[in-house]
């Protein structure tokens, strides 16, 4: 068993973020010179192959100008002299690049399996008692086979992401379907989709990206709970905010996140405008149920144009003098509008572009669930125990929070535990 004073889990841009600040604070990482020796020790375990998080598993058609949210880690700027360079490939560059530069010593491949109180720690040293954290190395194939080494930690980080927990929602005829289902996690070149007619089912952006990327090689049909929200003109600085607000309120009290996107909606690029003239990016509502040879809808002529919907009021909200930013401001409901079309969808392909969930099993034996699905957080911390903050979870899921998140976490897990 190895003592550190904290342990990070994840080396995506929250989990680098959080390493940064620990190190900054005086903390050294296991793997430096003279770590056994040191005041105070902190580790960073990752369970993919290389430096980069999920940025290394996205489609290599995907280039840094095409994705959202590629943000500087603190103390060091993302330099891409090419917005064209793969996005897969230009970021987990940066990322390995600042692992070396700060000398962050991640752990890898290395996956979590169980985190649990220390049953043989009495809780009387400061900052309550210790947590064990059980870790495995990982084969080739991702799978938990190798050497187990245990942790025991005075605090934890958790930087997990969701892209290990690819969301499939249960579905009417799902299991009768004779052509191909996939997650659009595992979709890297569209062309391999290119043998039949897809059907893509999500509103988010990587439905968007995935549907203007399969119509130069085959036909689509895209499927939506809610008509797209549009919004025609900048992302701004209030609406991110106010975004961010939302999900926060949420998880504040006890709820499963939700996705920033659903409140800020989708922006209107030139390609954007370009795939709604064509027809690519115009969405059906959700069909009625899946058949052995694609979807069917009982009513395949949809609702009127209404408003898109805007979350509920947040929960417990604290008062501000600051003017509040309506999430309805800028879109577009007419050009977000389902529409009709055959009551039978022929298809060889249903790609679930149906996001994903936090991937938060590891952390199940500290009971952290609240009775409304989600755990409840104060900031980063987890209400119930300042031992434990999650980072990438909820409102600081985005890059740039997750730079913010990670800097929060360490300056209020430090000052529990007393190191500063």
């Amino acid at each position: 068993m190895v003592d550190v004073d904290v342990v990070v889990i994840g080396a995506g841009q929250a989990g680098l973020s959080t390493a940064f600040h620990l190190h900054r604070a005086g903390l050294v990482p296991v793997g430096d010179r003279g770590w056994q020796d040191a005041a105070a020790t902190f580790v960073v375990l990752d369970d993919a192959p290389e430096p980069g998080g999920a940025w290394q598993h996205r489609p290599p058609a995907m280039r840094v100008a095409d994705a959202h949210g590629v943000h500087d880690l603190p103390g060091m700027p993302l330099l891409v002299p090419d917005e064209t360079e793969s996005a897969s490939k230009a970021v987990p560059y940066y990322f390995a690049q600042y692992e070396e530069a700060f000398g962050l010593h991640v752990q890898r491949p290395v996956t979590v399996t169980r985190v649990e109180e220390d049953p043989d720690d009495d809780g009387r040293a400061r900052g309550g008692r210790r947590l064990r954290v059980t870790s495995r190395l990982v084969d080739d194939s991702g799978v938990p086979s190798g050497e187990t080494v245990v942790w025991r930690a005075r605090g934890l980080v958790n930087a997990t992401g969701t892209w290990r927990k690819p969301f499939w929602p249960t579905y009417p005829g799902r299991a009768a379907f004779r052509g191909r289902q996939v997650h659009s996690r595992d979709v890297s070149d569209p062309a391999e989709l290119a043998d039949g007619h897809v059907v893509v089912v999500g509103g988010g952006t990587s439905a968007v990206q995935l549907l203007l990327a399969l119509a130069d090689v085959t036909t689509t049909t895209w499927v939506t709970r809610r008509p797209p929200a549009w919004r025609d003109g900048q992302l701004t600085p209030e609406l991110g905010r106010a975004a961010v607000a939302l999900v926060a309120e949420r998880t504040r009290a006890g709820l499963p996140p939700g996705s920033i996107v659903s409140v800020t909606g989708l922006p209107l690029t030139d390609a954007y405008r370009a795939g709604i003239a064509s027809g690519v990016l115009r969405a059906r509502p959700p069909f009625s149920r899946i058949v052995a040879d694609g979807v069917v809808w009982d009513d395949p002529v949809p609702p009127p144009v209404a408003a898109p919907p805007v979350d509920a009021e947040p929960v417990d909200a604290e008062p501000t003098d600051a003017e509040p930013v309506d999430a309805r401001d800028g879109v577009s409901p007419v050009l977000g509008a389902w529409v009709a079309g055959d009551a039978h969808v022929e298809a060889h392909t249903i790609v679930w572009a149906t996001g994903y969930r936090p991937a938060l099993d590891h952390l199940a034996p500290l009971r952290l669930r609240s009775a409304r699905g989600g755990v409840v957080m104060d900031g980063t911390r987890v209400a119930a125990d300042p031992r434990l903050h999650l980072v990438g979870y909820g409102p600081s899921a985005s890059t740039i929070g997750a730079n913010r998140a990670g800097r929060d976490a360490v300056r209020e897990l430090l000052e529990h535990l007393e190191l500063r």
